[in-house]
């Protein structure tokens, strides 16, 4: 049985979504993948691994590496898998590529599309403790953000990444 609940970011409201494993989905409302994926039976309600992110998202909120993550259970194809375990490589308050993720894993797979990892990065269903947001064009343009590019700036911005280069391709 999956169960959902809600948060209420600085950013807008996320949608919460665990079963007895861990923490399933974490969606801004209205996201462009905001519940994929979510078992249509579901219920609302607490549950323990929702006090934990609660915890988490309230220090990442006030401008805070958490240093915790609460116990995540991913679904998803082996690719998007190996993709999202990239994403949580990448340090608090950096950033990366779609290239330098896709020559990450032509290293261990061959030849790899920055496309095919950007399509798996936005699929991504676990937003924020999963910082998809961390990922930006070879060019450093703020693209390809479920929860919109303008979030993405923001949750940059709060973890005190090096904006000068990306605000000035976004502003354009």
């Amino acid at each position: 049985m999956r169960y959902t609940s809600t948060y209420c970011s600085p950013l807008g409201e996320l949608l919460l979504a665990c079963d007895d494993a861990g923490l399933t989905g974490l969606w801004f409302q209205g996201g462009k993948y905001c519940a994929l994926g979510l078992d249509p039976e579901h219920e609302e309600r607490e549950a323990p691994v929702f006090a934990e992110t609660r915890r988490w998202l309230d220090c990442y909120f006030s401008g805070r590496e958490p240093g915790f993550t609460p116990p995540l259970h991913m679904a998803g194809t082996p690719f998007q898998r190996s993709v999202w375990a990239l994403l949580q490589q990448i340090p608090y308050g950096r950033t990366t590529t779609y290239k330098a993720l896709a020559d990450r894993l032509a290293a261990e797979r061959g030849r790899m599309s920055a496309q095919a990892v950007g399509g798996a990065v936005g699929r991504n269903p676990i937003s924020i403790i999963v910082p998809c947001h961390r990922v930006v064009g070879v060019d450093g343009g703020l693209t390809g953000y479920a929860g919109g590019v303008d979030r993405k700036a923001r949750l940059l911005q709060l973890e005190g990444a090096e904006m000068s280069r990306l605000a000035a391709l976004t502003e354009a």
